[in-house]
């Protein structure tokens, strides 16, 4: 008797977890819904979880998570770029780029570096009211190698879905570890560092000037919008329907490189004053983590108990986790002086600084 594979609700195959983006229909955004001059500079994680930002002096933007999304096709939020300062001739360094990165250890049925690398192919929605051309760039971190193509977007304010198929390349294996080996880049502008020369439509070895050839420029107005959703990259030629994870397993992959905890004034940690200006505390880890997390923090007060005090905090630090970053890390808050050494302490969120953002994070993305 011919068994039949059934697909699990939800999903419109039975090959689950075959994209390797994470967080590509845009839902997860732990750091906030919005943020005012997005990406500027080197480049940070700022709005949709997963996703870095890059703005090297090309305008100005206010990226946001978006309800506006294309009709009928399962999704609910989108990642928007809104030009707000315009910059309609950047200099030859300046560049815009939407980035994810992806770790060796989870790339290596890509069988990338032998006779048998298997193609990749990357689909999304977007809309912009900008026509024309933007460069789709595959980047191997590990090898110094690239591949690109173009994405047209050929009618204004109307989302279109797009596909990319890129070949498999026979040279340069992925390292089998936890740090970046495939990004994948969106090019929304790019001087001509990046621009003056021809697109490397074949692997090849990297060329800053072969990255971005005849790509727009999405700054070149403060009427320009874009909006992207359900980026999906699989192994194969065709790109399958997006895969939707349920909700609760789609965070659980993203904090594996970032969690926020102490979101609101209701959650709290309890520890222990080591001095009267700093506080030790236990935090449980929502999931194991890529690698060591460094921290971050926005709105924190340290109470002691037997005291009253309240103290508001003005560092935080992760002591030195072993094994695998599995369970629970050292949190070392430095606070205000006015705690008792050994007295109980009480951490909780408390908008400190006016930021409306309060607790701390534990980043290990790359």
């Amino acid at each position: 008797m011919a068994i039949t594979k059934i697909p699990a609700a939800g999903f419109s195959d039975a090959v689950n977890f075959r994209n390797i983006i994470i967080n590509g229909d845009m839902s997860i955004a732990q750091r906030g819904t919005s943020q005012t001059s997005a990406g500027t500079g080197a480049g940070a994680y700022q709005v949709h979880d997963r996703f870095k930002l890059y703005n090297e002096s090309q305008g100005a933007f206010t990226v946001s998570q978006s309800t506006d999304v294309p009709s009928g096709q399962g999704f609910a939020k989108s990642m928007k770029w809104d030009c707000t300062t315009a910059d309609a001739s950047p200099a030859a360094g300046d560049y815009l780029i939407i980035q994810q990165n992806n770790e060796g250890q989870m790339l290596q049925y890509l069988k990338k570096g032998t006779s048998s690398a298997e193609s990749l192919t990357v689909s999304f929605w977007v809309k912009s009211n900008k026509t024309g051309n933007f460069v789709v760039e595959l980047n191997d971190a590990d090898n110094t190698r690239h591949i690109a193509n173009l994405a047209t977007i050929n009618s204004s304010d109307t989302w279109e879905k797009k596909t990319i198929t890129f070949a498999g390349d026979t040279s340069g294996a992925f390292n089998n570890d936890n740090d970046v080996s495939l990004g994948l880049n969106f090019w929304l502008g790019a001087g001509s560092t990046f621009s003056s020369g021809t697109l490397a439509t074949s692997w090849a070895s990297r060329s800053n000037a072969n990255r971005a050839a005849g790509t727009f420029n999405l700054a070149d107005s403060t009427s320009n919008e874009f909006y992207i959703t359900g980026i999906q990259m699989e192994a194969g030629t065709a790109a399958s329907d997006f895969e939707f994870l349920p909700l609760d397993i789609n965070e659980r992959r993203c904090f594996r490189y970032f969690q926020h905890h102490i979101k609101n004034a209701n959650e709290a940690y309890t520890g222990g004053f080591r001095s009267a200006t700093s506080v030790q505390v236990g935090v449980p880890m929502f999931v194991k983590m890529r690698g060591q997390p460094s921290a971050t923090y926005k709105g924190l007060c340290c109470h002691d108990l037997a005291d009253g005090n309240n103290l508001n905090a003005s560092a935080v630090s992760f002591g030195a986790v072993g094994g695998g970053f599995e369970t629970a890390v050292w949190t070392i808050v430095t606070c205000g002086s006015g705690g008792s050494s050994g007295d109980v302490s009480i951490l909780y969120g408390k908008d400190t600084e006016g930021t409306g953002i309060i607790g701390f994070y534990m980043d290990a993305e790359i």
